[in-house]
């Protein structure tokens, strides 16, 4: 499983007249940083533009996730089983189907080649899963403390602001890192919906040194190996979170 990650790093180091050698080298036997010159020449604002479609996707995410979650979860709104019921169907539909949709709306509405209609499409992705994910960690909070709290006059607002969400931040780290992930990643809606725009995510920006009869490989890895530094360090800071309890030292037995 890791072995094509090592050779991504191998060839984003290895001379464009090594790339083809037979065998190949293990290791770059006569280095080169070509490849990483040109991605801080070239790539940086494709990586600017991924960077804030996730952030944007996480923040349009978290907003409408939350509080469906705790909906669904505490409030027991009339058919809530039929609207989780469709937040799972909703995982079943292809993503280059949705593009289509996307691309006929955003077309008329003028809304193509936009950064804020990729992180609107992408976060058609993410929010009924995190909806899913909140629901799971929002029905595990001792019903005690909500009852706490409305005793003392607090509103379903305030309960969920101040009790629901703090106890929330498993489940918050979660879903964010899902949704940047997914954003950061995306190369369906954003060849759909973005192709040819001023801003492109850096999934496209790979695509420029891919020729009809040349491909800089060189360059491609090493904008591969910078693209997944970003996630990996995400990974590896929020992971704890990830499989934490949600009430775990919520309340005493």
């Amino acid at each position: 499983m890791l072995f094509p990650v090592y050779w991504m790093i191998n060839v984003s180091f290895t001379r464009d007249q090594d790339m083809r050698k037979s065998p190949p080298d293990l290791f770059p036997t006569h280095g080169t940083l070509h490849g990483y010159r040109l991605v801080l020449d070239q790539q940086l604002p494709y990586l600017g533009t991924s960077r804030a479609i996730g952030l944007g996707t996480v923040a349009v995410t978290v907003v409408l996730a939350a509080p469906a979650g705790f909906a669904l979860a505490k409030l027991r709104p009339y058919a809530g089983g039929v609207v989780g019921f469709l937040m799972l169907a909703a995982q079943m539909i292809p993503g280059i189907i949705m593009a289509m949709g996307f691309y006929a709306i955003y077309l008329t509405l003028g809304f193509l080649q936009s950064v804020p209609g990729l992180i609107v499409a992408d976060s058609t992705l993410a929010v009924p899963f995190a909806v899913l994910i909140f629901t799971a960690f929002m029905a595990g909070i001792p019903g005690e403390l909500l009852q706490a709290a409305r005793t003392d006059g607090a509103g379903t607002i305030r309960t969920f602001w101040s009790i629901v969400l703090p106890m929330s931040r498993n489940a918050i780290v979660t879903v964010s890192l899902f949704a940047f992930l997914w954003s950061w990643s995306d190369f369906v809606f954003a060849s759909t919906l973005d192709g040819g725009g001023a801003h492109e995510p850096i999934t496209l920006g790979i695509y420029h040194y891919i020729g009809n009869n040349n491909q800089e490989w060189n360059a491609i890895m090493a904008t591969a190996v910078v693209a997944s530094i970003p996630a990996a360090l995400i990974l590896v800071l929020a992971q704890r979170y990830v499989a934490a309890g949600v009430a775990a030292g919520a309340v005493k037995d």
